[in-house]
């Protein structure tokens, strides 16, 4: 059983949440993620002993918390991993890509069919300066579309105004991410899914690479100075992403308890969120391949230059 404190911040960032078992103690692993699905990703380990776990709305508070070594382990955006690395001298490492690509874009009506239907459209998404616009601009111009003169892209602050201003705009289109997808359909039964950009992405990339949307990454010292906790959780970590996608229904109740996201929302949305475990060599290959591709359109976004090897890790 877990404890659940909740402190309310001010601000965009939201809530956090911070679960820790009535059993633990300063040994315990102290592990941050998102609300979404690098939180789902982990459901089993919410409720087991030994793991202290802060749930974000936003990467901002996980950010300082990492760079101030008040976590272990974090899961974060792929792009924002690189930065990390960088801004940490060095200090981190990657365990595992631990979700692909979630993005989607969504229409009122049947009008988009293919990438070249979003000519003269205009495209409403939140992450500007992240990963979805740039996911989106590369998409655009593998397929003959100027993103600065075809399509008119306009960025919200937040997931849930992008919707807003689909009801408003009922010609528009909406570039959103998974669970919010399924929160969004469920809401309003005239949108539907019309392009996925993750496949669209592979079809455009001719490395193979995918879209990889989060990571989890890890305190270069705790993991020289605990390797047999880091290999212990990665083995639960990888379990329970197996978990998760198997039994829909369990992992879906768990997550609802944990107000990670409502029951209902997992539970469709669970088989869209590509919630995957991939370490080694697989997780290099796949997570440098589509860093290269960012840092081709802004090196800023990694943190001003590719990582090096030792960004990666293996056991």
């Amino acid at each position: 059983m877990a404890l659940c404190i909740c402190a309310g911040l001010t601000g965009n960032t939201g809530e956090v949440s911070v679960w820790a078992s009535e059993e633990s103690s300063s040994d315990a692993v102290r592990i941050g993620a998102l609300k979404g699905p690098t939180a789902m990703g982990m459901a089993q380990l919410l409720d087991e002993d030994g793991y202290d776990f802060t749930i974000a709305a936003s990467p901002d508070e996980i950010v300082p918390m990492v760079v101030q070594d008040k976590l272990d382990i974090a899961a974060v955006p792929a792009n924002l991993a690189a930065t990390l690395y960088q801004k940490t001298d060095k200090d981190v490492s990657v365990l595992a890509v631990n979700t692909l690509g979630v993005l989607y874009l969504v229409e009122n009506g049947d009008s988009v069919k293919s990438v070249e239907d979003l000519k003269g459209k205009t495209i409403y998404a939140s992450g500007k300066g992240a990963t979805p616009e740039y996911a989106l601009n590369s998409v655009l111009k593998a397929n003959g579309i100027d993103p600065e003169k075809d399509v008119t892209v306009e960025f919200k602050s937040e997931h849930a105004e992008v919707v807003s201003a689909l009801v408003q705009d009922q010609t528009a289109v909406g570039l959103l991410p998974q669970p919010f997808v399924t929160t969004a359909l469920m809401k309003n039964d005239k949108l539907k899914v019309a392009l996925d950009l993750n496949k669209l992405w592979e079809d455009s990339m001719d490395d193979g690479s995918k879209l990889v949307t989060g990571v989890v990454i890890a305190n270069n010292e705790f993991v020289q100075d605990h390797a047999d906790k880091v290999n212990d959780f990665m083995d639960a970590y990888k379990e329970s992403v197996d978990f998760v996608n198997s039994d829909t229904e369990a992992a879906a109740q768990i997550i609802g308890d944990h107000d990670i996201i409502a029951k209902e929302v997992a539970q469709k949305a669970i088989p869209d969120c590509s919630i995957v475990f991939i370490e080694g060599d697989e997780m290099k290959t796949m997570l440098s391949g589509y860093l290269a591709t960012l840092d081709d359109q802004n090196p800023e976004i990694i943190g001003g230059q590719l990582p090096d090897d030792a960004f990666y890790y293996t056991r």
